[in-house]
């Protein structure tokens, strides 16, 4: 391998490498940054185009720098799609794999032509030629196009990283608030029981609010109805079974680790009448004191009314009781 001839391509593989290596074990190392622009802004395309055109004089530099960007720009999506498609998802991991890999494969391409073909282009530092490119009177219009279009890349990108390093990072905040069987699974609820049967169910909540919060979760036995010519919802019965008070602290996002549970409590009832009932699981959080106690005041109609336009985080089972 001649190393005159293929630096460039050794030396990105090498960054690569070196990237791959702050991302997993040294997470908060400034270098990080310093890598990952040219990682995904320049080195995708640059080895794509080294692949498409790698002989002398089939295209410019600057021509050949400017689509190294604007094909850098198009190739990362792509692969983001692709993983989107699969079963890794769009996480850290899979991204850096993947981005890694493409990169890899297409500089070893480049490598191998350029020790096959003949005149291959490699980057040559020559003052002159340097000279030439960036000379602006001279240059051919689509040669000043390509070279504004490069540095508004450039620069547009810096001022992109800046900002997104510099501006405090707003994470959604939300609530996890489900139900499942009494198996601990997403199914086998129970549907249709017998009256004044032990049933179970398993509630659970994870706060992403950002702030520790008191929560308060409401069941209510309800018997309604709804007209759809009225467009009107009739609460003919209903009552309360239950109140469960949680307090929890946050839990931030982890996108690139398992799901892991915070509170889950078994709940067992049972209901003495017959008949066709909905259970309701309302939520009510302290994240907002006003609208906490604006809530917790409705009627016990208003807040099955409020949870069925999504005004009330709920959850709601079917259930039919027989004798």
């Amino acid at each position: 391998m001649n190393l005159k001839k293929t630096w460039d391509l050794v030396l990105i593989i090498f960054l690569s490498i070196t990237l791959n290596f702050f991302i997993f074990f040294s997470p908060e190392n400034p270098l990080r940054i310093v890598l990952g622009l040219p990682f995904v802004l320049f080195f995708p395309g640059y080895v794509f185009i080294n692949l498409l055109f790698k002989k002398e004089n089939s295209l410019e530099n600057i021509e050949r720098f400017a689509l190294s960007f604007g094909l850098s720009i198009a190739i990362v999506p792509l692969i983001g799609l692709l993983l989107n498609y699969s079963p890794y998802g769009i996480r850290i991991i899979p991204i850096m794999i993947s981005i890694t890999l493409f990169i890899m494969l297409f500089a070893i391409i480049g490598i191998y032509n350029r020790n096959t073909v003949n005149e291959p282009w490699f980057p040559k530092i020559n003052i002159e030629e340097l000279k030439n490119d960036f000379e602006w009177k001279t240059s051919s219009k689509l040669d000043k196009f390509l070279t504004v279009i490069l540095i508004i890349s450039v620069i547009a990108s810096v001022m992109t990283l800046g900002y997104v390093i510099s501006a405090p990072k707003q994470n959604e905040k939300f609530t996890e608030f489900y139900l499942l069987g009494p198996e601990g699974k997403a199914y086998d609820y129970p549907t249709n029981v017998f009256t004044n049967e032990k049933n179970e169910v398993i509630i659970g909540l994870v706060n992403h609010e950002g702030k520790s919060v008191n929560y308060s979760i409401e069941v209510w036995l309800v018997n309604l109805t709804y007209d759809m010519n009225i467009n009107q919802t009739n609460i003919s019965n209903m009552y309360i079974m239950d109140e469960i008070p949680v307090n929890l602290d946050n839990r931030p996002v982890h996108i690139d680790e398992n799901w892991t549970k915070q509170w889950e409590t078994n709940y067992n009832f049972s209901i003495d009448t017959s008949g066709k009932w909905q259970q309701w699981y309302l939520l009510f959080k302290n994240t907002d004191k006003e609208e906490f106690e604006t809530l917790k005041s409705l009627t016990p109609e208003e807040k099955i009314k409020f949870a069925l336009n999504g005004s009330i985080q709920s959850l709601k089972l079917n259930i039919n009781v027989n004798d």
